[in-house]
This record gives structure tokens, C-alpha cells and sequence, in this order.
């Protein structure tokens, strides 16, 4: 099966870049709804409509929702591909929906996509409102779960650029979980359930991009969704969206949590599942906080009459201007930090750091500068 011919046909096009809001989707879901499978489950903080979306008629049920966090698109955009595929009426797509029900929540927090924030409206992370629900966005998706009675669920999120596969230097271009049920991080049937899922997605990626896939951290809080779920004896999985390459609009990675979602849904319809699932598991390199986007090594620094030798780490931030995010680049680390990486890195051959004010670096200063006068860096991008 090409999985990559497969994206390459069903990709959603109206839906681009990391700036997904409800006026994106409202259309996409309106071509999807032949059925009348378009339903409110109930209202955000602004009173904007969460919507839902179920297609098939199989037996096991699949509850999947995106976009939690406002600021987190990437699995949105794949969740719309995967939907596209299964109006198809191909082969594949039939096989799924006679096997299947799926029930989606595609933008579970409208506001926060809209103000391109983690939070909802009420400055509140409902990835930590699983137990008190005191948002209404976190009572509609407990409601759901509760109506549906899924037997699997996929919590989908992004994660940021400063993680990478362990101390691979690699990216961690998607990541898993099998969120914990219990303090002791235990593994019971409900777990493994989740945990054979993640390794089939895992092996199907490992094609496309190899040592790039990490595992999550599964320490224990009942306040996120996916622990709450787990603890409730449906399996679930975490899937989370990373960077890749030069991919910040995060395209590429739309691609491959495609391909992990239904390789892992083909490999349940075929009941084609390893018996060795946990060791395969905890085989995947944990996530790790090791990348800067930016890193000029070797720098030297005058001042005050004394000359540095020394690195200077370049982050962005993501900042909603004109309905449009722009990827601002602001110093993150200066000194050395020999275990870290960079998603671009240049040697500077103690090429002389200087910038407009002619001041030693600081922390938070927007990443404009030279090096030996001739080499401007320019939002944290070099250009000679």
C-alpha cells in the first residue's frame, strides 16, 4: 500500500499552513456532511459551535478529537485528510467504515484556535480540566465520550520544535503515548491495547522517517484527558505532530500523522497486531527537550575588552499578526550547551558577533545581528 499516494490524493487543500480556525473548517465539514453526520455537541466559551462528525457502520468505535489546544493544527489538517479518504468509496475506505464507526471532535477549543492560543477563551488548559470540567468545552468532549462509549480513543496534539528523538540528534518528528492509568505507570490489557496500536503506527513510519518517532513521558496526572480516559478502561493513544526539516507550517508532518492513523487502522482491520508490543514499545526513544531552531557555534563576542568564545541559540515564537502567524526569532541561550542541537547550525570559525546597538547579547533580544560584518543574520536566518 502507497500511503504516501494515498495523502497525496485525499490531502485537503483549502486547509494549509498552522493557522486552522473554525471559519477554515466550517466548509470542509459542510462538503463531508452527505449523511448528515454533521451534529453540535455544544458551545465554547464565545458560544462557537464544537462540532462532531461519526461515519461507518462498523462494530468497534474509534473517538478521535484535535485541536484541544488552540495553537495546535497539524492533526487537525491529517484528521480532515483521513475524513476526505473515508468519503472516497474506495476499496480501503469501505473496508474501514464496515469495520469501524468513527467519531470525530475536530476542534474541540474554537476560541483558542481563533486567538491561536493552547488556552480557551478563559486562559484555561482543558488538557488539565479532565476532572474538575469547569470549561463547557471540557463538559462537551467528556459528554461525547460519554454518549459514544468508544473502544479506542486519539487524543491528537502538536508538540514543539525544541524537542528531538533522545540524544539522536534527530527531530521527533511524530511522538506516542500510551498515557498511564495509575501512579505506578502500570501496563494492563486496556494499556496494551493502546500500546499495540502505537507500535504498528510506529513500524509503518519507520519507513518514511526513520529514528524520527519518540515516546511521550508517561508520568501520571489525572487531570489530562488521555490519563482520565485510560483510567476509565478505554485504551487510548496520545499522538502528537513535530517538526520536520524546514517544515514549520508542519506539512510534511501532516503527511505522516496521516500515514500513522491508518496504517494503525489498517493493522486493527487486519487484526495484524505484534505479539511482542510492549518491548517494541518501550523500544522508541523517549522525546527529549534538545533542540534550538537556530545555533551559531563559536562566536566570538567583544566587549568591554574582553573577547568570548562562545554559542548562541536561536528560538522562534509564534505570534498571530493579521490573521497570519509570523515566526518570530528571539535569542534563547548564549554560552555552551554541548548536548543540544540546532534545526539549522553553522560554524562561525569565531567569526565577531556585533548588531546595531553594538551591546553584548542579551536573552529576548530579537536575533538580528552579524558576523565579521559580512554575514547577516536577519529573524534568526542567516543570509550572506
Amino acid at each position: 500500500m502507497n500511503l504516501e499516494f494515498i495523502f497525496s490524493k485525499y490531502k485537503v487543500e483549502t486547509l494549509q499552513g498552522r493557522y486552522i480556525t473554525l471559519n477554515d473548517i466550517a466548509p470542509v465539514l459542510n462538503k463531508l456532511n452527505t449523511e448528515n453526520q454533521l451534529a453540535i455537541e455544544g458551545y465554547s466559551v464565545l458560544k462557537n459551535p464544537i462540532y462532531s462528525y461519526q461515519i461507518g457502520a462498523g462494530k468497534i468505535k474509534i473517538f478521535l478529537w484535535s485541536q484541544m489546544h488552540g495553537n495546535e493544527s497539524t492533526t487537525t489538517k491529517a484528521l480532515f485528510d483521513f475524513l476526505n479518504l473515508l468519503q472516497s468509496n474506495s476499496e480501503l475506505a469501505i473496508d474501514l467504515l464496515n469495520h469501524f464507526t468513527f467519531y470525530c471532535l475536530p476542534m474541540v477549543n474554537p476560541d483558542g484556535a481563533k486567538l491561536y492560543t493552547r488556552e480557551n477563551a478563559n486562559q484555561i488548559d482543558l488538557n488539565r480540566d479532565a476532572q474538575n470540567l469547569t470549561q463547557p468545552e471540557s463538559k462537551v468532549l467528556r459528554a461525547y465520550f460519554t454518549k459514544v462509549k468508544p473502544d479506542y480513543c486519539y487524543n491528537l496534539h502538536d508538540q514543539r520544535t525544541i524537542f528531538g528523538v533522545a540524544d539522536t540528534g534527530k527531530p521527533a518528528t511524530v511522538s506516542f503515548l500510551a498515557p498511564s492509568y495509575n501512579e505506578n505507570r502500570d501496563v494492563n490489557e486496556v494499556r496494551t491495547k493502546a500500546i499495540k496500536v502505537i507500535v504498528a503506527m510506529n513500524n509503518a513510519l519507520q519507513q518514511y522517517i526513520s529514528n524520527q518517532v519518540g515516546r511521550f513521558d508517561d508520568s501520571f496526572n489525572i487531570n489530562c484527558i488521555g490519563d482520565t480516559f485510560q483510567s476509565m478502561n478505554v485504551p487510548t493513544i496520545l499522538i502528537e505532530a513535530g517538526h520536520y526539516q524546514n517544515d514549520y507550517n508542519r506539512e510534511e508532518t501532516r503527511k505522516y500523522i496521516f500515514i500513522a492513523l491508518l496504517s494503525g487502522f489498517v493493522k486493527l482491520f487486519e487484526n495484524d497486531i505484534v505479539n511482542n508490543e510492549i518491548e517494541d514499545y518501550l523500544n522508541i526513544p523517549q522525546n527529549k527537550v534538545v533542540f534550538y531552531d537556530f545555533v551559531y557555534k563559536n562566536v566570538k563576542i567583544n566587549y568591554d575588552s574582553n573577547k568570548i568564545i562562545t554559542n548562541i541559540a536561536v528560538q522562534f515564537k509564534e505570534v498571530l499578526l493579521d490573521n497570519k502567524i509570523n515566526f518570530n526569532a528571539f535569542i534563547a541561550k548564549i554560552g555552551n550547551f554541548d548536548d543540544f542541537f540546532g534545526h539549522f547550525e553553522y560554524y562561525a570559525k569565531e567569526a565577531v558577533f556585533s548588531n546595531k546597538t553594538n551591546t553584548f547579547p542579551k536573552i529576548d533580544d530579537k536575533a538580528d545581528f552579524y558576523l565579521n560584518n559580512n554575514i547577516k543574520i536577519e529573524n534568526g536566518k542567516m543570509k550572506i
